[in-house]
């Protein structure tokens, strides 16, 4: 499965293609969970047009499952008002859950979960504040076999200190170290492979690998740095898994990171504090 699907992140960077060619109904059938994460920068391209229709049609074409969405504005001023998690929902024909980082223009702005079955519960774990207050979004969905797991949106500080950035992570991975249910930690970690904080979620959780000519995420136009991730946990709950970065430029100032995860059948899945 591996070898196929970094075959197919080959044919995608070769051909240009701004989605991956592996079809929704070819990653239903295997019984995967298609997931992405994409800081949408409240509907702003860069362009900088506020767009959300467009935000909505690079969202589509991702064909996922569950999605991860950073910088999300929820009645701000700035984007006219608009509860952003809810109307993507609506025009995607999912469902959605909301974590606010703080209040702002008049309304909220956070991150969100936005899934394609319906979400059973979910949950804002607070984080210390950095340069910004910070939650982590946590949401217990039921997969199409059945199974409960658990889906926990991030964005970390952004500054050059991490200081800040490796608080929220800890705490993030201390409320992860209780849960029962396999689950997926996504989003945008602000940080590069090799820091402290992504070792620090590399000792409990898969990370989806991204080609190493393909890997930067950001800034969308030219990226040069990796900082958002796709990372599954407890590892032996998931086959090892691929991550392909989309080649989106124009609709946010990051792009959308998708990866195919697939639950390990007849695993035991304990907590793991």
């Amino acid at each position: 499965m591996r070898f196929i699907l970094l075959c197919l992140i080959g044919l995608c960077l070769v051909t240009g293609c701004a989605s991956p060619t592996l079809s929704h109904e070819s990653h239903k059938e295997s019984t995967s969970i298609r997931v992405a994460t994409y800081n949408i920068k409240h509907g702003r391209g860069m362009d900088g047009r506020i767009d959300l229709e467009r935000t909505a049609a690079t969202l589509a074409s991702l064909e996922a499952d569950i999605i991860a969405l950073q910088e999300v504005d929820d009645q701000a001023r700035r984007s006219g008002g608009v509860d952003q998690a809810s109307w993507l929902a609506q025009r995607l024909d999912m469902h959605a859950a909301y974590g606010a980082f703080m209040n702002f223009q008049g309304g909220r702005y956070g991150l969100a979960i936005l899934s394609r079955r319906p979400i059973q519960s979910h949950e804002s774990w607070r984080l210390p504040d950095g340069h910004e207050p910070r939650v982590a979004l946590a949401a217990r969905l039921m997969t199409d076999t059945g199974e409960m797991i658990t889906a926990i949106a991030v964005h970390f500080d952004w500054v050059d200190n991490d200081g800040f950035r490796y608080q929220q992570a800890r705490e993030t991975i201390r409320e992860i170290k209780s849960l029962e249910t396999p689950w997926i930690v996504f989003g945008d970690f602000n940080d590069v492979p090799d820091s402290r904080t992504m070792h620090a979620f590399k000792q409990i959780g898969s990370d989806a690998i991204k080609p190493k000519h393909a890997a930067a995420t950001f800034p969308a136009d030219q990226p040069t740095i990796e900082i958002d991730y796709i990372i599954a946990g407890p590892p032996k709950a998931w086959l090892p898994a691929a991550a392909i970065v989309i080649p989106e430029s124009r609709t946010s100032d990051h792009r959308p990171v998708i990866a195919d995860l697939i639950l390990n059948e007849g695993r035991t899945v304990k907590s793991i504090r």
